[in-house]
């Protein structure tokens, strides 16, 4: 059996984007099929450095809500509209994901050309909806109303990068995360729905439209993920049934291909009734399965535990952690990888 597929989430701490391509694919080689820049400076905690758009916003001002996204996590005060602002008027500029894709770009182009990444691995660029952005950063009874606004900015960033960077070099992946399944998970109502059922379908809408901006001809991922601040989920998962009617949900949206979705694997559950919505799960032929249950703490034996519970309810699956890198010991990076080639290997 050849090794399974590695995917790499997003974010890893190493000191430059040069160092994560060459790290990456020395690692790796074949095994993986798109690499990220590994979102390096001040993107490797996820979108915190997305605040400055609203703190420096004409249209925001500081609100009465702190929001913290679990008890462990930075408490930050959201923004709402001044007051005579209405969302419909709200534009958001550059967001900033088109010009550091360029920069990136060119050094995967530069390292390609030298051998150092193989002919045929894409370069992956991950974006980020509205729904995550404005639940860090806006009061609740503000995100849906501005969820527009944001993702049009999104869109305008994504054109940018798909007119620049050539089609066949390129993958692009959008985050479903904390945002999305935590709410899921709590089943309260939320702006984007009063059940689950509806903000499982109001999600879905929102992501399909972002996705049918992406050219058919570029591989389109989608990243589960129930958070990692300081290496907590925002809320633990029952199992994994929210995650496959999602899946199904969008696989019902979206019009086009959908090449990879992955599902995160906490640390702690290698038993079956985490596993067992997978045997719901029916994904179109063509899209790859990814289980985010490499974890460093528990090191290759937690991670073969888990495998092999999930083999039991699907057999074809890549490999990758639950989140990106971002916030780790660079120090713990080299070993991480290593065990995702052991995970690849594991039939």
């Amino acid at each position: 059996m050849p090794p399974r597929n590695i995917y790499l989430v997003g974010s890893v701490p190493l000191a430059s984007t040069a160092q994560v391509f060459e790290t990456v694919s020395a690692a790796f080689g074949k095994r993986i099929k798109q690499i990220p820049d590994g979102e390096v400076g001040d993107r490797s905690d996820w979108i915190t450095h997305l605040e400055v758009l609203f703190r420096e916003h004409p249209d925001f001002e500081p609100s009465a809500e702190i929001f913290a996204v679990h008890a462990h996590s930075v408490s930050r005060r959201r923004f709402r509209l001044r007051p005579g602002k209405r969302a419909a008027d709200v534009h958001f500029g550059n967001l900033g994901y088109a010009d550091c894709a360029g920069r990136s770009y060119r050094t995967f182009r530069q390292l390609r050309d030298v051998g150092t990444i193989l002919d045929g691995v894409r370069f992956q660029v991950d974006l980020v909806p509205a729904h995550s952005v404005l639940w860090l950063f806006v009061a609740e009874d503000e995100q849906l109303a501005l969820d527009p606004a944001y993702n049009g900015a999104l869109k305008r960033e994504l054109k940018r990068i798909v007119e620049t960077i050539p089609h066949q070099d390129l993958a692009i992946q959008f985050d479903l995360a904390s945002a999305v399944f935590a709410r899921l998970e709590r089943a309260l109502p939320t702006p984007y729905g009063r059940t689950k059922q509806e903000m499982t379908d109001r999600f879905a809408s929102i992501v399909a439209d972002l996705c049918h901006e992406v050219p058919t001809d570029i591989p389109l991922l989608l990243h589960f993920c129930y958070g990692d601040a300081n290496h907590r989920h925002a809320v633990e998962p029952s199992d994994m049934g929210d995650m496959v009617r999602m899946a199904d949900a969008l696989k019902h949206r979206i019009t086009r291909p959908m090449d990879l979705i992955h599902m995160p694997v906490p640390r702690n559950r290698s038993d079956d009734a985490y596993f067992a919505p997978l045997k719901q799960l029916r994904l179109r032929p063509g899209t790859e399965l990814c289980l985010g249950l490499v974890h460093y703490t528990d090191g290759i034996d937690g991670t073969i535990r888990r495998m092999q519970t999930a083999l039991k309810y699907v057999s074809d699956f890549a490999v990758a952690t639950e989140c990106g890198f971002g916030r780790r010991d660079p120090a713990t990076i080299p070993e991480l990888l290593r065990m995702h080639v052991a995970a690849s290997d594991f039939a």
